[in-house]
């Protein structure tokens, strides 16, 4: 989906890979535990643009936790995100200044990855401000 030489979605893949590698008490294979915003890991890179030349960008917001945690009411942190290409309210929308709900705040199950795409001059930083597990 994402360009094969696209230099932030390699990192962002290859932090993920360390997270799900780690073996200390933090580690993301936990079980039992409960669940952070740190749990929900964000992939963003370029996609074809529009016919009219607007850049597109293709999102995956994925629960890396692997069993036992469902992460509800996700809040990513989006600035004043708009977009020229329509994006489904139930994925993903803007509720004020600053605050993107993700999945109409219902939950997303471990390993479960939710995407949308988007078009605009320039990138959206998405960041998780809140979450709640379930």
């Amino acid at each position: 989906m994402f360009p094969k030489n696209n230099i932030t979605t390699a990192l962002a893949a290859r932090k993920m890979l360390q997270m799900l590698q780690s073996t200390d008490d933090g580690d993301k294979n936990r079980m039992g535990k409960s669940c952070s915003k740190d749990d929900i890991v964000i992939f963003q890179g370029s996609s074809t643009p529009l016919p009219s030349g607007i850049p597109s960008y293709t999102v995956q917001i994925l629960n890396s936790c692997v069993s036992g945690c469902s992460i509800a009411d996700i809040h990513l942190s989006c600035g004043w995100f708009s977009s020229a290409r329509l994006v489904n309210p139930l994925v993903f929308r803007r509720v004020r200044y600053d605050d993107c709900i993700v999945n109409n705040g219902d939950a997303l199950g471990p390993g479960q990855t939710l995407s949308f795409q988007y078009a605009n001059t320039f990138p959206y930083p998405l960041y998780v401000s809140s979450v709640s597990c379930c």
